[in-house]
């Protein structure tokens, strides 16, 4: 009897025993490299992009390789969602040749639309509302880190209307984590997306406190968290982003309100001089590049999650 397949798009597809599995997955697997070097053996898994990666491209292709599996990378140029082929076309043709399909878009319909008409799992590596991946190895980042993540406070400061902060807050709230958000007023978080969180915080007492002050949300932070303020296809609004931003720097003199041994985040691109200051990034807090080697390690157990084991 077939399993029904399932699609990674957001954090909301998963539940809070689902992610703690992943979680334990993934130490398992960052212990070993080893571990389940066969699982995708004789499976082919393609990489759908339509915009650059240096991070996401690199660890799903080591990931694939590291589980036996074999991987392709689509490019724009060879694939173009909805112009050359429609959406769904793509889907049910490359559900033919493929075992999954990472997706990153500029627009989360499109991995939407994909995951709709795909018959193999769909994995968002970005899209412009989530990141899950991202999110799901901040988490493990966290308790990686702090030895636990249910009533850690992490301050997210600069864009909250961005995929990272969304993944954040939906993945904060399923596991107990209070997320404080500093953002300029018009770059507040979806309220779509705020709403499904509050629903999820309920659940685990996880507080969601909204500011326009860097300083009140970094208070008493065991987490602080930056992300780019000009994201890729922004570039034409970067002179008033910049402006907009000012005073939303990460940088010594803000982050001596938060605890003592506070651990500093960043999904990578950084921007030193803009979002953060090369004093606090590569400073003795800073866990960004463990952060973004972890990607790898989640991203191989999300992959063993969804994708059934070869010969099984």
């Amino acid at each position: 009897m077939e399993t029904m397949k399932r699609d990674f798009l957001s954090l909301q597809d998963l539940t809070q025993e689902e992610i703690l599995a992943l979680l334990k997955r993934t130490y398992q697997l960052k212990r070993d490299k080893t571990k389940m070097r066969d699982y995708l053996r004789g499976k082919s898994i393609g990489l759908l992009f339509q915009k650059p990666s240096n991070r996401t491209r690199v660890s799903f292709e080591v990931g694939i390789s590291q589980l036996g599996g074999n991987c392709l990378y689509l490019g724009p140029e060879e694939i173009n969602l909805g112009v050359r082929e429609s959406t769904a076309d793509v889907a049910k043709t490359l559900s033919r040749y493929l075992d999954a399909i990472v997706a990153r878009t500029f627009t989360h319909q499109d991995i939407a639309d994909l995951a709709r008409h795909a018959s193999v799992p769909v994995i968002n590596g970005l899209s412009d509302m989530h990141h899950p991946c991202q999110a799901l190895t901040d988490i493990f980042s966290i308790e990686e880190k702090l030895g636990k993540t249910k009533g850690i406070v992490l301050a997210y400061v600069g864009d909250g209307n961005n995929n990272v902060c969304h993944s954040l807050l939906i993945g904060c709230a399923k596991m107990g984590v209070h997320m404080h958000i500093a953002t300029p007023g018009k770059y507040a978080p979806d309220r779509e997306v705020l709403k499904k969180t509050k629903v999820f915080a309920q659940e685990t007492a996880a507080r969601i406190f909204l500011t326009r002050s860097p300083k009140e949300a970094v208070a008493g932070a065991d987490v602080i968290y930056s992300d780019v303020w000009v994201s890729m296809g922004q570039e034409k609004e970067a002179q008033k982003r910049l402006k907009d931003f000012k005073g939303f720097q990460i940088n010594g003199n803000l982050v001596k309100g938060a605890k003592k041994n506070f651990i500093f985040m960043h999904c990578l691109p950084a921007h030193r001089g803009q979002e953060v200051t090369a004093e606090v990034i590569d400073g003795s807090h800073s866990i960004v590049f463990d952060q973004a080697e972890n990607r790898l390690h989640v991203q191989k157990a999300i992959m063993a999650f969804l994708i059934p084991k070869s010969g099984s």
